[in-house]
């Protein structure tokens, strides 16, 4: 039996390629005219000859702008990428990055209202109605996963209860007693909160639970499915970045073959990490990305890192808004722990400039039941391994808290004797995840 398809805004999801594109092209003229108006944007986009939107001709000069890597982001910090002016923006979102500096997202209140609609249609498109009631059990904050999603949730008109992220007790007894039929969770989080379940005062059975949108961490189809299995609901991955907006940049619909691009809001490229050149439709490159669709800060061209491919095929829906796979990496050493970006440097930004703390440090991280651990072992020096117990303590708890101001993550940590850790005679290994690949 056919499935009923859901749709947020037919007339853009099924319209004519040929159309989109126009849309595309005059949205992307439109936004190299606003790039122009910023600090960062202006120098390099003059430097590539394009002097105005005008220069734009066809969407094959894309290629022409420049591209931007996150890198870029923390050198623009803090308003090197804003185009209004200040008094203009009613939010700011900011995303960790590999030093103390983040890269900050600006919104005006009209690209709070495009956020809110891209991830309204995303709901839509995987069943979400006005008659669910929501739990958002993301981080709310300077993350854009927890609100971003929220407001998409409320355009959508669902009920949304914002429990955030944690205090697993009481998410379940908000799910029983108000009905949620939704949730937003990372994956290991909905296996987290299947154990608690089973072991509470309530069955399955007795809770409305029927659709959980997955994201923040990458999983496998064999993890949806076994979620799925567990707890009888329909799971759904979606995609999305800070710097993009938040988790609405791509997402599933009803059949689960790849995730939509919503191309009217963003020009996909998928290129050869290394010479930076595109690959054909179907082969595995980086996905970069160009939003369309925000006024306080322009962003083109943007380096993902993550790898992906394009499915050619069409998809069972009818959009003509193409689809990527599931995500098989990443071009930097970033670890996405419980949700958390995480990237080592960060973490030996902290080591390095700790009095006490030796050269050398092993990052662990592990599951922990249905949750990711992180530990820092890290090698002392002679004076502190000799000193009295309670300095070591002291360091210990000093590693910890810094650790986990700078990457919002609590972690264990391990000290060392002076030349316990293996010296590598290579490139050094910084890291071991000890994961169970999916």
């Amino acid at each position: 039996m056919e499935m009923e398809v859901p749709f947020w805004d037919k007339k853009i999801e099924l319209m004519e390629r040929s159309q989109l594109e126009i849309i595309q092209l005059e949205a992307l003229k439109k936004q190299v005219d606003n790039a122009l108006r910023t600090p960062f944007y202006s120098e390099r986009l003059k430097k590539n000859g394009i002097k105005s939107g005008s220069d734009i001709k066809s969407l094959d000069d894309l290629r022409r702008l420049p591209l931007t890597t996150k890198n870029d982001l923390r050198e623009a910090y803090p308003f090197g990428l804003l185009a209004v002016p200040q008094r203009e923006c009613v939010r700011i979102h900011a995303s960790s990055g590999t030093t103390g500096t983040p890269t900050v997202i600006y919104q005006t209140m009209k690209d709070v209202d495009v956020a809110a609609d891209t991830m309204a249609r995303s709901l839509a498109a995987v069943g979400c109605t006005p008659d669910d009631i929501c739990q958002n059990m993301m981080t709310y904050g300077l993350f854009t996963g927890g609100l971003c999603f929220h407001y998409g949730a409320e355009k959508l008109g669902m009920t949304v209860i914002p429990t955030s992220s944690g205090n697993t007790l009481r998410q379940i007894k908000f799910m029983h007693d108000f009905g949620t039929t939704v949730t937003h969770a990372t994956p290991s989080y909905l296996l987290h909160l299947h154990q608690a379940i089973e072991n509470s005062e309530w069955s399955r059975e007795e809770f409305k639970w029927r659709i959980a949108i997955t994201g923040a961490e990458p999983h496998s189809e064999e993890l949806r499915c076994k979620i799925q299995d567990k707890l009888g609901i329909g799971v759904f991955n979606c995609y999305g970045m800070s710097e993009l907006n938040g988790p609405g940049v791509a997402f599933e619909c009803i059949y689960r073959s790849g995730l939509h691009i919503w191309e009217d809001r963003y020009i996909m490229e998928i290129i050869n990490p290394e010479t930076l050149e595109p690959v054909e439709d179907g082969q595995i490159g980086e996905l970069v990305m160009t939003i369309l669709c925000r006024d306080a800060m322009p962003l083109i061209r943007y380096r993902t890192r993550d790898l992906t491919r394009i499915i050619p095929e069409p998809c069972k829906c009818g959009r003509i808004h193409r689809r990527i796979a599931r995500f098989t990496g990443r071009t930097d050493d970033m670890l996405i722990i419980n949700g958390v970006n995480v990237f080592p440097s960060q973490i030996e930004e902290v080591l390095l400039k700790m009095h006490g703390v030796g050269a050398n440090y092993l990052i662990v991280v592990e599951k922990h039941g249905l949750l990711d651990k992180l530990t820092v072992q890290c090698e002392v020096t002679p004076e502190i391994f000799a000193d009295d117990a309670r300095v070591l303590n002291n360091l210990k708890d000093k590693i910890k808290a810094e650790v986990s101001a700078l990457i919002s993550i609590n972690p264990s940590v391990e000290l060392k004797e002076p030349g316990s850790m293996p010296i590598a005679e290579g490139k050094a290994k910084r890291v071991e995840d000890k994961r169970p690949k999916e």
